[in-house]
């Protein structure tokens, strides 16, 4: 059991470090830095990122329970985000102006739905 268990977190490691280099190299051919968010039980993780302006992010989006959208308000981004295990869901942001660009949730999910929200912050590029 012990040794299953070792083996077990080897592979963990290795899924983990084949991960970041795939996220490595998706920025290196397109110049997009790639974002994992999930989403569950009410709430996005990370609820905030921050970019430069001019800068384009790709985000990936799984879902840990149901069903959930994504939606930037005011915009023109709004999808849906397969429930865990069918699947993840992309979009693209290009932090065009300095500013706060909500999102949110926009598929019904429960009782915490109207709590699901976050922000991109767009920060202009001097230090």
């Amino acid at each position: 059991m012990v040794v299953l268990m070792a083996r077990v977190r080897v592979w963990v490691g290795v899924a983990a470090a084949l991960g970041l280099a795939v996220a490595v190299a998706v920025q290196a051919q397109t110049g997009r830095r790639v974002v994992s968010m999930k989403a569950e039980r009410f709430a996005f993780t990370p609820s905030e990122i921050t970019i430069a302006v001019g800068e384009e992010i790709e985000i990936r989006l799984k879902s840990d329970d149901t069903a959930h959208g994504f939606r930037i308000v005011g915009g023109d981004v709004d999808i849906r985000i397969p429930k865990r295990g069918q699947g993840e869901a992309s979009v693209r942001f290009k932090g065009d102006r300095v500013g706060r660009f909500a999102f949110e949730c926009s598929h019904l999910c429960g009782a915490g739905h109207s709590f699901m929200r976050g922000v991109i912050v767009v920060r202009d590029r001097r230090p």
